[in-house]
This record gives structure tokens, C-alpha cells and sequence, in this order.
């Protein structure tokens, strides 16, 4: 049995809704719209280039080594640097192109995960909620839009107008000064661990690690579930 908290935080993508199904639907969608098959003749060999650098662009702007204009540019322009037939301005501007139909698109596929709806109204039936969450602030609130869960949360809490990502525990701050609450009195939900669960061990808040990987000592949590919908047989 959990003990009783004052409010939850929890996280947006990967965590309620599916950020990793909506990503591979609208570079799927690009890899074809833009013919995109002449330097990669297959979405995979597109989708492994483009994910390893855009994860290592995260991990640069979450240390503030880049801009948010630039993650959002050179993700896009990398994958086609040996672009064929095309100059370097032609480049610029396909990439821009891909990025703002990315953006696009992302929320065109958003789809909630399984009994995350169902959590949600749960959760807000019990406690104060508050979104954490690294997400761009355009997308991440018509996202939250679209999945009339709006009024379930009483605050969003972005890392990008914080001016902190998590895992920094500045952005936890925020969200306590918001609820009025003590660190210890806190449930931060999430199913990163690097982000939500290293994030909250550094401001002091217990966590609840939504994974399926096997229990391991370099990896600590509070508690972790196989599956969100556990939450409600604990609290």
C-alpha cells in the first residue's frame, strides 16, 4: 500500500499518450511524401538514422548545448545531408519542411495508451494532477487537447517554459511551488527512467516507474508496474 499524497505528477509522452506510435506514423508519412526512399530505400533504414540522431540532440538540449530552433531543424536536416541532385539551400528548406509537417502529423496519429483515459480520471478523482513534461509547448498542449483529459489536470508544468528538462529538478520545483506541496508528499509517475524517475530521486519526490524491464540495483525507483492501470489497485 502506497502512502497517501497530497498531489501526482506525471508524465505526457510514452506515459499517457503514445508519442512512440504517433513519431514512427509521421516519419512513416514523410519517408514517403518527400521521397526520402532515393536515399533510404527503406522507412527503417530512415526511421535508425534519424532516431539515433535525434536522441542525441535531446540529450544535448536537455544540457542547454542547443537550441530548441536547431534540435527542431538538424534532426531533420541530418538524415538528408548526402541527399542527392540537391544543394545545400535545397536541403535547408526540405528540412524545414519536414520539421513543420512533423509537427503536424505528430498530432494528426496522437492516440491515448491503453486505460490511460480511465488512470487519468482516477488519479483527478483523488488527487491534484500536474503534467511533467519535456514536450514542445505547441504540441504538448494540442495534444492534451485532443485528449479531452484537459480538465483532469490542474496545472502543466513544460520544461520549455521552466527553462529546465527533466531530469533537472528545477522543473519538479515548479510544480511543487504550483501545488503548494512538500517534495515528500509527492507521487511522480513516469516511464523514463533518465528523465522521470532520475529527475524526481534528484528533488526528493517518491516515483512510479511504468516498465516492463526487469528489476535491476542501477536503476532504483520507489515502485515500479508493468502497466499504468496497477496505480489504481494501490491508491
Amino acid at each position: 500500500m502506497m502512502p497517501t499524497y497530497k498531489a501526482i505528477f506525471i508524465d505526457w509522452d510514452d506515459t499517457i499518450g503514445d508519442f512512440r506510435g504517433a513519431e514512427h506514423a509521421a516519419l512513416h508519412d514523410l519517408w514517403q511524401t518527400y521521397h526520402l526512399s532515393v536515399l533510404y530505400p527503406s522507412f527503417d533504414d530512415y526511421y535508425k538514422v534519424y532516431h539515433e540522431h535525434n536522441l542525441g540532440l535531446w540529450e544535448r538540449y536537455g544540457r542547454s548545448e542547443v537550441s530548441k530552433d536547431f534540435l527542431q531543424f538538424d534532426r531533420f536536416r541530418f538524415p538528408i545531408r548526402l541527399m542527392p541532385q540537391m544543394s545545400e539551400e535545397e536541403k535547408d528548406r526540405l528540412a524545414k519542411l519536414l520539421g513543420d509537417d512533423f509537427l503536424r502529423l505528430t498530432s494528426k496519429y496522437f492516440r491515448l495508451l491503453p486505460d490511460s483515459a480511465e488512470v487519468v480520471r482516477f488519479l483527478a478523482g483523488k488527487y491534484p494532477l500536474t503534467i511533467v513534461s519535456n514536450g514542445f509547448r505547441e504540441v504538448q498542449y494540442e495534444k492534451i487537447r485532443l485528449s479531452g483529459l484537459s480538465e483532469c489536470f490542474r496545472y502543466v508544468v513544460l520544461s520549455e517554459e521552466v527553462g529546465a528538462q527533466k531530469p533537472n529538478p528545477l522543473i519538479y520545483e515548479r510544480a511543487l511551488e504550483l501545488n503548494g506541496v512538500r517534495a515528500d508528499e509527492v507521487l511522480m509517475i513516469g516511464d523514463s527512467w533518465t528523465s522521470d524517475i532520475q529527475g524526481a530521486i534528484a528533488a526528493g519526490i517518491d516515483q512510479l516507474w511504468i516498465t516492463r524491464q526487469e528489476p535491476d540495483p542501477r536503476y532504483p525507483s520507489t515502485y515500479r508496474a508493468q502497466r499504468l492501470k496497477e496505480i489504481t489497485e494501490w491508491l
